[in-house]
């Protein structure tokens, strides 16, 4: 027999006035019409989190509420349905699920929605963004973003489908288009990149790839990429790709990271025509060189989140063993931290809070 659904719980809060995650008492949500109450089982842990709790109020987009639950990345299991949901509906009571955490409004008159940009709605609700999220006993999206869990998927794989490895993945099929014959460079390996990485190799690419720490690389090394396609540390990717006899044959460039440095680098090693697709956002402000991006005719394309049919072709990928997310799992009482070790580079991989 199922567990009466409390009246109350805790939950980690951001405050407007405050950059700490508050552990508060606040009420179980109750489903609107197109709502799906979830008993949370697993949340992934973002560095995002840190931003969300630090963003000056001038920055913070029209949605964001003054008080709100933290965490975008969930998997639960649906405990109530909204009224309007029907029974032939492909969710049902006990289903374990995986919770975009912006899955849109829906509306045909949404100029992100109609578009096919659910991702970037302004509208719907933005779990953990600004709005309540995962970081709860129990949690609320719209059924227009849950999505079954494949067997042989845990919780903890599922949550962090949701943006670690969805975001990877929309990044390479929807907005790089990678194909099999492509020759590809990646910067990074961190929660994003090591997921990009197993979804290259999914396609069949061929990919060299630059990494600050030898463990992830070494990381890499074990999925099967070969030596030569790992640029050993503290060596310029330009030097590296000259002495492979790759230069002027690298197609795209993927920069999960952000920084100066490797947007710069980026530029310097992609072929005439080729295409960079930026994604991490660790520097805020990055430098295009204007003659040199001209001269090659360079594509920069910037990838954010995915959507949801993204994220039923990774939970698929995972359950195929075609996808292995690296993920651990915490208490949901460690999210401080958790976050503070996120934020100090001790995470190998990806956390995920648990709620037994």
């Amino acid at each position: 027999m199922a567990s009466p659904i409390p009246e109350t719980m805790f939950a980690w809060r951001k405050h407007r006035e405050s950059t700490e995650p508050i552990w508060e008492e606040v009420p179980v949500p109750e489903p609107g019409p197109t709502g799906v109450l979830c008993k949370m089982l697993a949340a992934g842990v973002c560095r995002s989190d840190h931003y969300l709790l630090h963003v000056p109020i001038e920055k913070q987009p029209s949605w964001f509420q003054d008080n709100f639950t933290l965490g975008h990345e969930g998997c639960g299991q649906v405990v109530k349905l909204g009224e309007q949901i029907r029974n032939d509906s492909h969710i049902k009571v006990g289903d374990i699920v995986a919770m975009h955490a912006v899955p849109g409004c829906g509306s045909a008159e949404c100029p992100e929605c109609s578009r096919d940009l659910s991702q970037l709605c302004e509208l719907g609700h933005h779990s953990g963004i600004g709005q309540d999220g995962f970081y709860a006993p129990y949690a609320i999206v719209d059924i227009r973003g849950v999505v079954p869990v494949p067997d042989g998927v845990s919780p903890a794989e599922a949550a962090v489908a949701t943006d670690a490895v969805t975001t990877s993945y929309h990044a390479i099929h929807r907005r790089g288009q990678v194909q099999a014959s492509e020759l590809l460079f990646l910067f990074g390996l961190g929660g994003l990149g090591f997921n990009a990485l197993q979804v290259i190799r999914n396609i069949g690419a061929r990919v060299i790839i630059a990494e600050v720490k030898q463990d992830l690389l070494d990381d890499a090394a074990k999925l099967g990429v070969p030596p030569e396609d790992l640029v050993p540390i503290g060596t310029a990717p330009l030097d590296f790709i000259r002495e492979q006899g790759l230069e002027g044959k690298i197609d795209t460039v993927f920069d999960f990271v952000g920084r100066k440095q490797t947007f710069h680098g980026a530029q310097q090693i992609v072929r005439r025509g080729g295409k960079i697709v930026c994604i991490g956002t660790l520097d805020k402000e990055n430098t295009v060189y204007m003659s040199l991006g001209t001269r090659k005719r360079l594509t920069f394309i910037f990838s954010y989140g995915g959507q949801v049919a993204d994220l039923k072709d990774v939970l698929e990928l995972i359950a195929q063993g075609k996808i292995q997310p690296l993920v651990k799992t915490r208490k949901l009482h460690e999210f401080p931290g958790v976050l503070e070790e996120l934020g100090e580079g001790k995470v190998h991989g990806r956390i995920a809070l648990s709620f037994d």
